[in-house]
């Protein structure tokens, strides 16, 4: 656990019997954390700082640790009270003077069930906020020509995530491309009984490589792939290749969709997977029924995969991945991370057609007539599908980016 629990408690209380309904209420919530106490030095330098308001009477302390509070985090204030000794009610008069000040924050009270699965969730988004803290990610090219909604801005992202993003130029991949020597492809060419599919291997493998290279020397945890003019400077794709970074733990995304490279970032930090970049091949607004379609997909979320070509050019080798049917949830930022989607369904199947790009998934949306927000209000056509119910997880951290 990366729990801190801090103080605020007025001196006009009795010690001793704060003291012990502090250790009764802290110890029926069955969590683990660090007790801090009174002093707020280090305030921030856990995944999730409460501050437990044990009586009444601290509106006053409080008010006058808030600049330093502010200071030392960007996590919203979380005040945590049993409603003994007037606390709630001190706890109200605090939030409504942060929600006066335009600060972010929220009272934990009610049933202790209640409350630890409060701080269960809270304490994954922070961890979520921390790892997100200060990552570089490189935007490898522009983004493809036909995403002309799918940029972001930069300094908004950086301020409100830590997120440091940086432009390389795909000229310097192409050039590190050249320098890599052919590598051996044994083990790969035993899944690909295509010979056309077996020659493009050795260069796959070496676009892998030099995205490893620059990866090392920018300190990047992630990128994105102006991946199609790969097919005309080298005559292969990156689809092999971001495959294996997000299967390390590396946000790999097509086509130098920004707003998709952060919104794997975040699944990543959430999930521990990047998540599939897909996009909507085609949607029932009346069953809710979804075909996602893309010519990559993570190693690590899948059960088995085939090599073919990629299907656009119909060249280089792309990934059919067939993922286990099961819950899933749909999730997608705006480039300016002030909006964001966010739906759970069911992965019915995995296809193979000839006619869309490789991996293909059916998935049917929980709630039907979320399918219109496709096709009425979409952030950009790439998505990214994740396994499990995660809905409440992305919508919690994203409201602590978007307010």
């Amino acid at each position: 656990m990366d729990i801190s629990i801090y103080t605020l408690t007025s001196q006009l209380h009795d010690e001793k019997a704060v003291d012990a309904a502090t250790a009764e209420f802290l110890g029926s919530l069955n969590i683990k954390f660090d007790f801090i106490g009174s002093d707020f030095t280090n305030y921030g330098d856990h995944a999730l700082n409460l501050i437990y308001v044990r009586t009444g009477g601290t509106e006053g302390i409080f008010k006058k640790l808030l600049p330093q509070i502010q200071a030392q985090s960007k996590q919203p204030i979380y005040l945590l009270t049993s409603g003994k000794s007037n606390s709630l009610a001190a706890s109200m008069e605090i939030l409504s003077y942060l929600r006066l000040n335009n600060i972010q924050g929220e009272i934990l009270h009610g049933e202790t069930e209640y409350i630890a699965e409060r701080i269960n969730i809270l304490e994954k988004v922070g961890l979520a906020r921390k790892q997100l803290d200060g990552c570089r990610l490189g935007v490898v090219g522009e983004p493809s020509d036909w995403l002309i909604s799918s940029n972001a801005d930069y300094e908004t992202v950086k301020a409100k995530t830590g997120i440091e993003i940086i432009n390389i130029p795909i000229q310097e991949l192409l050039d590190t491309i050249k320098s890599i020597p052919t590598p051996n492809t044994e083990e790969l060419l035993a899944m690909s009984p295509n010979e056309n599919i077996s020659k493009a291997l050795p260069m796959a493998e070496q676009i892998y490589l030099a995205l490893k290279t620059i990866i090392k020397k920018y300190a990047l945890s992630g990128f994105t792939l102006r991946c199609f003019d790969l097919l005309t400077a080298v005559k292969n794709t990156g689809c092999l290749a971001l495959a294996k970074f997000n299967s390390e733990g590396i946000i790999a995304t097509c086509e130098g969709d920004v707003p998709a490279m952060l919104s794997m970032a975040i699944t990543n930090s959430l999930a521990s997977v990047s998540g599939f970049q897909a996009n909507p091949a085609h949607i029932n607004p009346t069953s809710g029924e979804m075909l996602f379609a893309h010519c990559t997909i993570p190693f690590n979320m899948i059960e088995r995969y085939e090599f073919d070509t990629h299907f656009e050019s119909g060249i280089g080798v792309g990934i059919r991945g067939y993922m286990k049917n099961g819950p899933v949830t749909i999730f997608k930022v705006s480039g300016n991370l002030n909006r964001h989607f966010a739906e759970e369904g069911e992965l019915v199947c995995s296809q193979a057609k000839p006619n869309l790009c490789r991996t293909q998934q059916v998935i049917q949306l929980d709630k039907a007539d979320k399918a219109n927000y496709f096709l009425t209000n979409p952030i950009g056509n790439h998505h990214i599908i994740v396994p499990g119910k995660m809905k409440s997880l992305f919508d919690e951290l994203m409201n602590t980016y978007e307010q």
